[in-house]
Parts: structure tokens; C-alpha cells; sequence
């Protein structure tokens, strides 16, 4: 099994070199992140990539995405950077993924920027990325609930979103990881899954009885971010715009 500290970092280092735009910083995102990836799970790295300047002034408009999937070297890799000013345009809206790549431990390449870009992070979250939280669970639980027979990963990313939802919304930190959040939720079934999960493929099931188990669970948990929210004291709006744009402007002019 692959975890955290099984990852091979210097495997991942080949693909920051290899890119065609230097990086601000790659993570990885995904089930390893998340906390329960299976033996074939593939890795998700995530990042932020500068442009050449001519192409931020000029006529040819650059990379604002650089997409790179297949297996290289044994690991099966997807590879997805933005460029910094497209990037920092989603941290101010309620975009949770973006935020989860800039706080995620499992860092594959940094820089100074890097740091002082967490910092301004901090100040682009709101009380509304709730509503982030809230649409992806229900998009991942029509895809859990419409197969046959269900299975385990659709579950486990339902319960990840939520319980990070709701973890946010109480105390500010975005916090990813399921097992660590399921620390302070404490619901047995938890680690069950992750355990299902781990030890299988990604396509293992769960039996059709659990599904009603479960949807009372769905939305117990939504109900309990919906109150979160309403009782959250996180700012309505970011504040981390004017700092966002002197970062993009230090580092366009470096």
C-alpha cells in the first residue's frame, strides 16, 4: 500500500522539471491527500506555474492550464498547474480545491512564494466556501447512490468534503484529510471504509443493504454543515485581494 510516507518524492521531482513553465509549487492532491489511497491509486499533482512575461503582454496568449496524464517510470501521474494569475483569481472566489493545494502536507516542490502564498490564503477564506463543500458532496452522492452495486470511493469522498466543511466552517483551518478529521467526528464507520478502500482496488463495492445506513448519514452530515455555516463567524468576503495582486506583480516583473 502507498501512503504518505511511502510517496516517492523524487519520482514526483521529475515531473516539476520537466515542465514546460517554472513552478511556484507542486502538491499532491487526490486520495493520497485525502487519506486513503488504494494500491492503484493513481497521484494527483497540483500546482501553479509562471509565464513567460511576453506571453502575459503580448498577442499569444500562454498556458493558462498545463494537463499532463499517463504512466512514467511505474506511477500513473495527472498532472494540472495553473497559471499564477488564473490561480489566484479562483482563491478569491469559494473554490475549496485551490485552497486544499496550497495547504497540502505533501509537497513535492516549494518556493519562498509558496510560504508567503499560504499566508495570503488565509485571508481569501470565507464562510461561503461552504457552499463549495455542500455541491460537491451532493454531486459525488448522485453518483454513489445511482450505482450498482455502490462502492466505496464515490462514499468516502461524500464524507471527506463534508466532514472538511464542516471542519472550516468551526474553525478556519482547511484540513483535508479524512482520517485526521475523523479524530474529532469520531464515526466508526470511518475507518472501516478507509480501510476498504486501502486494502482494495478503486472500484471496490459496498452491499446494496448499507446504502440506506449511509443516506441518513449524508444528511445528517449535510445538515450539520448547513447549521455550520449559519453559525460560522468566518468573513463574507476575502481579503486577500491587494496582496494577491502585489505577489502576481513581484513575480510577472522578477
Amino acid at each position: 500500500m502507498t501512503d504518505a510516507s511511502t510517496i516517492d518524492y523524487a519520482k514526483m521531482m521529475e515531473h516539476v522539471e520537466s515542465h514546460p513553465h517554472p513552478l511556484l509549487f507542486a502538491t499532491i492532491s487526490g486520495a493520497h491527500l485525502y487519506g486513503f489511497p488504494s494500491p492503484d491509486s493513481d497521484f494527483d499533482l497540483r500546482g501553479v506555474h509562471m509565464l513567460p512575461l511576453e506571453t502575459v503582454v503580448g498577442l499569444d496568449e500562454g498556458d493558462q492550464t498545463v494537463e499532463k496524464e499517463g504512466i512514467y517510470d511505474g506511477l500513473e501521474i495527472d498532472l494540472v498547474t495553473h497559471d499564477a494569475e488564473k490561480f489566484f483569481r479562483l482563491m478569491l472566489k469559494r473554490n475549496g480545491y485551490v485552497l486544499e493545494q496550497i495547504f497540502s502536507p505533501l509537497v513535492v516542490y516549494s518556493t519562498p512564494e509558496h510560504e508567503e502564498l499560504k499566508v495570503i490564503a488565509k485571508n481569501c477564506i470565507t464562510r461561503h466556501h461552504a457552499h463549495h463543500y455542500l455541491g460537491f458532496a451532493a454531486t459525488q452522492w448522485k453518483l454513489f447512490a445511482k450505482e450498482s452495486p455502490p462502492r466505496v470511493k464515490p462514499l468516502l469522498y461524500v464524507y471527506r468534503v463534508l466532514l472538511t466543511g464542516i471542519h472550516l466552517m468551526r474553525t478556519g483551518e482547511v484540513e483535508a484529510n479524512l482520517i485526521t478529521l475523523n479524530e474529532s467526528a469520531k464515526l466508526a464507520y470511518i475507518d472501516e471504509l478507509v480501510d476498504r478502500k486501502r486494502s482494495g482496488s478503486e472500484k471496490g463495492t459496498l452491499r446494496e443493504a448499507d446504502l440506506e445506513f449511509h443516506t441518513r448519514e449524508y444528511e445528517r452530515l449535510t445538515a450539520e454543515l448547513e447549521s455550520a455555516y449559519e453559525a460560522s463567524t468566518l468573513p463574507e468576503m476575502p481579503s486577500a485581494r491587494n496582496d494577491l495582486n502585489e505577489l502576481l506583480v513581484q513575480l510577472r516583473l522578477r
